[in-house]
């Protein structure tokens, strides 16, 4: 026989970004319990909405599964005495596995006799092992939680009751004085008491009480009646799959409707309307054929369709309030000038330690200049984007940005055009803030490009100087992530960057950092920090573990360099003469990465003529590196491979003559210079 498992946990309101989330939890919750107590199912279905998680298992056995294992005891010469009687070690194991000492036998391991002993455990009913299902509940883990009463327990939101059923009977268990049972409770204020007969019932009780428990059921009621409004009025409303998922957790039965708002808050950027909306209120937006806004949205309610014109008319109400706050602001900064902004700005702190907001902006406007040179920006874009520099964060004075500060820099893009400012500069000055996430959009324009990468480099190196660096999984100003986003935007736009000598240069000319030794630790500590973004970005390509080790390894700071060499030799990992070039290669690093320069090399030293060759092979090697891309210098190293192989084959390198053996020394390690610049090849797997 198999059976149905209910289990829903009820509580407070949950906010809407955790209940898919902490449904999906649950199921794997309750996946591990059952495999832990050797309870198998066929499948386990995941309920969410605000006030309830639950899963049902389908097809649960009855019972556990018997348990037959052989344990392993102690070595035979602990097991018995010099009269072949049991010791004490081995009449103690025999208990310890709930057998006689009849049960007790020998086998040989690796030449060693153990005693061992078959172990059988005769499995539990089903439903005396579902009394511990607390212990699922209790294994919940939540990015916040409270506590509530006179109780330290903390969870996600107060629990208020628990519902545990196998087929028609109450598994029974107390969890935090609250007695599971086979009541649940509807929708707050359509709903009652939810009884269930069976654990199969709980989603058509729920309906009736006017909860659809299924989170991808009102995802599907939602999207129909919005395509039903989208078709009856020849509406186009733009799908959002990050507010869907939102709305179809903040109800627990759905009905969508449309209301309108005044003309007039048209005039507004399309942003701040589409903001307002969205991220404040939960609506979708209605276009035209053509894209063009218009005065309508689109709102879901938590229930059905009774007194619907009351309830347009208080969303209406809300959202009204909300626009006219964002028509006003936007009347008030356009009488702003953008001098009077940055004034404002050198009273504005970016961080206690660091400085003003106008601070910042001086120093991004220094690294700007420096990373446009080493780029390659025409005169034409150097002029635009000094001054996107100049006045990129004029906006975060704005009432609107006040007001809605995730419109920082659109709203900069928008006032810089109002204010006559050049379409490149406003465009530079939105895109500075891009990439958003790890996989977000990048800028698209090279000024803009440049204006991100200055300003994301400023405030890691602002952070660094300060001794503010990320440890562990603490990162509260974002550090990681716009150092990846540095990473991104060069390679997309396949730029060089070395870091070594534009840190140098910035230490030095923009934050007047003297000090030698803390240059070259902060220096050290940024590399170090960017080659774990490149790390990142290896996985991300499923680059081996070993090439990320070797990449990582080198003596390249280049980002964009070291990015490519990864991609390079995972690329040639599975090439017929990858085992010999490495271990060529890694030969010379082993004997000779020690060698300090200057590598002083005399050719009228030489004895033989691979030694010979090898030193011309070098030499050639050397005249092509510098102007070779990734794939060709792989190609140099597997060339000279040979030479080395034949090298070491005729040569001995620590002879006795100290003339001779340095020479040799310094030979290979001016070749180890060029291969650690490219990967240590010590680190790659060759088996």
């Amino acid at each position: 026989m198999s059976g149905t498992l209910l289990l829903e946990i009820g509580l407070e309101e949950v906010p809407a970004r955790y209940v898919k989330s902490s449904s999906q939890q649950l199921k794997e919750r309750m996946e591990q319990f059952l495999k832990v107590n050797r309870l198998t199912f066929d499948r386990i279905d995941y309920f969410g909405t605000p006030r309830r998680l639950a899963v049902m298992v389908h097809g649960l056995a009855d019972k556990q599964e018997d348990l037959h294992e052989k344990a392993k005891g102690p070595a035979k010469k602990i097991a018995v005495d010099a009269d072949g009687n049991w010791t004490k070690a081995a009449l103690g194991f025999a208990r310890g596995q709930g057998v006689t000492e009849a049960d007790l036998y020998f086998e040989e391991l690796k030449g060693v006799e153990y005693v061992y002993a078959n172990k059988e455990v005769l499995g539990k009913e089903t439903k005396d092992v579902l009394t511990n299902l607390g212990q699922v509940i209790d294994a919940m883990t939540f990015p916040i939680t409270m506590h509530w009463g006179n109780s330290s327990y903390e969870y996600i939101r107060p629990i208020h009751w628990l519902v545990a059923m196998l087929d028609n009977d109450i598994i029974p268990f107390t969890f935090l004085d609250l007695e599971s049972g086979r009541q649940s409770r509807g929708h707050r204020f359509l709903g009652q008491t939810a009884t269930f007969d069976h654990a199969a019932d709980y989603t058509e009780k729920l309906r009736e009480q006017f909860v659809i428990a299924d989170l991808d059921e009102r995802k599907t009621m939602i999207s129909h009646q919005i395509a039903e409004i989208e078709k009856e009025n020849a509406w186009i409303i733009p799908a959002d799959e990050t507010l869907m998922e939102e709305v179809v957790s903040l109800v627990e039965y759905p009905t969508a409707f449309f209301g309108s708002f005044d003309e007039k808050y048209l005039s507004l950027p399309e942003e701040v309307l589409i903001t307002s909306m969205k991220d404040h209120q939960r609506y979708f937006e209605v276009t035209s054929a053509d894209g063009q806004l218009l005065p309508y949205f689109i709102s879901v309610r938590n229930g059905n369709a009774e007194h619907i014109d009351m309830v347009k008319k208080g969303n209406r109400k809300v959202l009204t309030a909300r626009l006219e706050d964002a028509l006003f602001f936007f009347e008030e900064d356009k009488k702003q000038t953008i001098d009077e902004a940055l004034k404002k700005l050198e009273s504005v702190s970016f961080h206690a330690k660091i400085g003003s907001i106008a601070q910042k902006t001086a120093h991004t406007g220094l690294l700007a200049a420096a990373i446009a040179e080493m780029v390659a920006l025409d005169e034409d874009s150097q002029a635009l984007l000094k001054r996107a520099a100049e006045i990129y964060n004029f906006d975060l004075v704005s009432n609107m940005v006040g007001e809605f500060p995730e419109l920082q820099g659109i709203m900069g893009e928008k006032y810089a055009i109002l204010k006559g400012e050049h379409p490149e500069v406003a465009t530079a000055i939105r895109e500075r803030y891009l990439p958003l996430s790890s996989d977000g959009d990048l800028p698209q324009t090279a000024i803009g490009a440049v204006l991100a990468l200055a300003d994301k480099l400023d405030s890691i190196i602002s952070f660094f100087k300060v001794d503010m660096i990320p440890t562990g999984s603490n990162d509260p100003y974002a550090l990681r992530r716009q150092m990846i986003g540095v990473v991104q935007i060069l390679e997309n736009f396949h730029w060089t960057l070395p870091l070594d000598s534009f840190l140098q240069q910035a230490l030095e000319t923009v934050y007047a950092l003297e000090n030698n030794d803390e240059k070259a630790q902060l220096i050290n500590q940024f590399i170090q920090f960017a080659k774990g973004r490149i790390q990142q970005k290896l996985q991300g390509y499923h680059v081996n573990h070993d090439v990320q080790d070797a990449i990582l390894g080198s003596t390249e700071n280049n980002l964009l360099e070291l990015i490519e060499n990864g991609q390079t030799l995972h690329s040639h990992q599975s090439d017929d003469d990858y085992k010999a070039v490495i271990e060529a290669l890694a030969r010379v690093v082993n004997i000779s990465h020690q060698i300090e320069k200057p590598f002083d090399t005399d050719s009228n030293v030489f004895e033989t003529a691979s030694e010979k060759n090898l030193h011309v092979q070098i030499n050639h090697v050397k005249t092509l590196w510098d102007k070779a891309n990734s794939e060709e210098r792989y190609d140099l190293l597997k060339e000279i491979a040979p030479v080395i192989t034949t090298f070491f084959d005729e040569n001995m390198v620590m002879v006795d003559d100290e003339a001779v053996r340095n020479n040799r020394l310094n030979l290979l390690a001016s070749l180890t210079e060029l291969i650690l610049e490219f990967a240590d090849v010590r680190r790659l797997i060759t088996k």
